[in-house]
């Protein structure tokens, strides 16, 4: 068999209704092509790695990366394009409301050496995003005029997650890309900056055929924490618009625990030192399985892993504590006023928690 001239990448969770009919669709769409299908699987509970594997074992042009102990699509598209040897990849979704039939004119226009990457969009002439329902369609026009105009890129559908790239660029920028979101368009779009030329693609957006939408509000999180990463010129983790809002309800658990407790012990002064013990506990482990749920859902821990990893966050969490505290009395003593004080210790031990959780408890970059 020649070598595939073109690698098309699938990010699957959950999708084993749609695995053989995307692959059937795509035999109709590029016949005359030498290409191949990349499944990258996030351990789907619903075996959609076995039906991939099934496939595979009858077609040599189907190959399944199954990921273990991480999840989220970004990082599965940059794996994904990093596995492959073509000198094209593309990138589409399994739930078949990306239309295949624009894969071949995407490819001509990468061959023809007028891009480096085309982009499939549903918002100029000829494409179409009828199928969106009203609410959802708001959501995606609001946030493709938020990427338009706070980091200046001319994508039409910088939301759209189908597009093709030659693997070269990727190759180049894949160190600086965030493996955390649903983005990874609009990522490589403005990590690749004026270098990469970009060329657009219409097409129609389809009804989901099987399956469940991985469209939620965490993905709308994941994309302001993007934004606020480019904006910052990747200064900012897009993981901290995460972790700073589970800290934010960690204080409120940390009261809510602290009133309920000196309502239930005895009216002693000497009382509040273990109510404020157990609301900080409490509060300390919120946050833990928070964000391990979410923040780190893609390197998510469990059994003896996940109780040696709230051990450590509790000990890092402690040593944040006292750094608050040396560093916010230095600067009151300093005559830099108690507010100042106050709201520099607090930002000390968030940037602290916040850097030594990410390296020692969940190990990420």
């Amino acid at each position: 068999m020649p070598s595939a001239e073109l690698s098309v990448i699938v990010p699957t969770f959950k999708e084993r209704g749609n695995v053989a009919e995307l692959v059937r669709r795509l035999d109709a769409a590029l016949k005359g092509l030498a290409w191949e299908v990349i499944f990258v699987d996030d351990n789907s509970p619903d075996g959609t790695a076995a039906a991939v594997k099934d496939l595979a074992a009858r077609d040599g042009r189907v190959r399944c990366l199954r990921r273990v102990g991480r999840r989220g699509l970004a990082g599965a598209c940059i794996e994904g394009m990093l596995s492959s040897a073509a000198p094209y990849v593309a990138v589409i979704d399994a739930d078949l409301q990306h239309d295949e039939k624009v894969l071949a004119q995407m490819l001509a226009t990468l061959q023809s050496g007028g891009a480096d990457l085309v982009a499939a969009t549903r918002y100029v002439e000829g494409g179409s995003a009828a199928s969106f329902s009203q609410g959802r369609g708001a959501i995606s026009q609001l946030a493709t005029r938020l990427a338009r105009r706070l980091l200046r890129t001319n994508l039409s559908d910088p939301m759209s997650g189908f597009f093709m790239v030659r693997r070269a660029c990727v190759e180049e920028m894949a160190p600086l890309l965030s493996p955390v979101g649903f983005k990874i368009l609009l990522d490589i779009a403005i990590t690749g900056g004026d270098r990469l030329r970009i060329a657009e693609q219409p097409y129609s957006f389809g009804e989901r055929a099987q399956g469940e939408s991985k469209f939620n509000a965490q993905i709308g999180l994941e994309f302001l924490g993007l934004l606020l990463a480019k904006l910052s010129g990747d200064l900012i983790d897009p993981r901290f618009i995460f972790f700073a809002l589970v800290g934010t309800t960690g204080l409120i658990v940390h009261l809510a625990t602290l009133k309920l407790a000196l309502a239930l012990l005895p009216a002693q002064p000497d009382l509040f030192r273990v109510a404020q013990a157990m609301a900080t506990f409490v509060a300390m482990t919120s946050n833990f399985l928070l964000n391990n749920e979410l923040t780190y859902r893609d390197r998510r821990l469990k059994g003896a892993a996940q109780l040696r990893g709230f051990l450590l966050f509790c000990l890092i969490a402690s040593v944040g504590v006292l750094a608050n505290i040396d560093l916010a009395s230095w600067l009151y003593v300093e005559r830099s006023g108690w507010w100042l004080a106050g709201a520099a210790g607090a930002i000390m031990s968030a940037l602290w928690n916040y850097a030594m959780s990410t390296l020692f408890v969940w190990r990420a970059r």
